[in-house]
């Protein structure tokens, strides 16, 4: 029997330290509901998780410039369809200016319309989104992952040698083949917007992708970081009981010297 030295409450001491260290860890993973509080819990499972989650951020950022290439694509396509509309009217009226009970001030009339029509076509090749170009022939290039690549989109150009006959400032209603250059460009605006209808088909299919890869990268986040509630509870009551014992024996710990005293009593 010793003084100097309680090597029990040494003993007991120790555990006590160890127990209230886990009671502590179980007490952050409860409250944090992530099984990696600090990078020493996991080391490979942390440093696996910090690589997804950047995937994850960079993917979300490929989602928001997918978005931006749809709505741009969109805009197309709403130009576009006003430029058929008015393409079929200038049609119609190139067809009326054919009659010749027409009158040349019928015919002049005609003309009004069909000049004002052929300007609106030309202005809307001149728009554009956000400051890009909409109908410019040059094909866009879109994100199409988080590792940077890209795709192009196909190209609208209402500028191009395919309606520049029409929208020419030397073109009437009596023009020679008005009806037959109006077809044209008729024609080649749909091309224009089966291409960019495409584009929207092919942008949503990558959206859709990336989706995907989001969510999976997400549950293998979660199976690395999230803790199981219930078995985590188990292990804070194991904790919590093991730390209030260990308090008591360490008070019982530091009482056994004092027997020593009764040897020289």
């Amino acid at each position: 029997m010793v003084i100097n030295t309680n090597t029990s409450a040494l003993r007991a001491s120790r555990m006590l330290h160890e127990s209230t260290d886990r009671l502590n860890v179980s007490l952050a993973r409860l409250a944090s509901g992530s099984k990696v509080v600090a990078p020493h819990d996991d080391a490979a499972g942390f440093a696996v998780a910090s690589k997804f989650d950047a995937q994850i951020e960079r993917n979300r950022s490929v989602q928001n410039n997918i978005t931006s290439a749809v709505s741009y694509s969109q805009t197309q396509d709403g130009f576009l369809k006003r430029a058929g509309a008015a393409l079929k009217r200038m049609s119609e009226l190139a067809t009326l200016a054919m009659d010749n009970t027409k009158s040349a001030a019928d015919k002049s009339n005609y003309n009004t319309e069909f000049v004002d029509l052929r300007k609106y076509v030309s202005d809307i090749g001149l728009k554009a989104f956000n400051g890009v170009s909409l109908f410019n022939g040059t094909a866009l290039k879109v994100t199409k992952d988080s590792e940077g690549e890209t795709w192009e989109m196909n190209a609208a150009n209402l500028n191009g040698s395919d309606i520049t006959t029409v929208i020419g400032s030397s073109f009437t209603v009596t023009s020679a083949s008005a009806v037959a250059s109006i077809n044209t460009a008729i024609e080649n605006v749909a091309t224009h917007r089966a291409k960019v209808g495409a584009n929207i088909q092919r942008l949503h299919f990558n959206a859709d992708q990336i989706a995907v890869l989001n969510e999976n990268l997400a549950a293998s986040v979660s199976r690395i970081k999230d803790i199981d509630v219930a078995e985590e509870s188990m292990s804070y009551a194991r904790y919590n009981i093991l730390v209030q014992s260990g308090t008591a024996m360490l008070a019982q710990a530091n009482m056994v010297p004092q027997h020593a005293l009764r040897l020289i009593q």
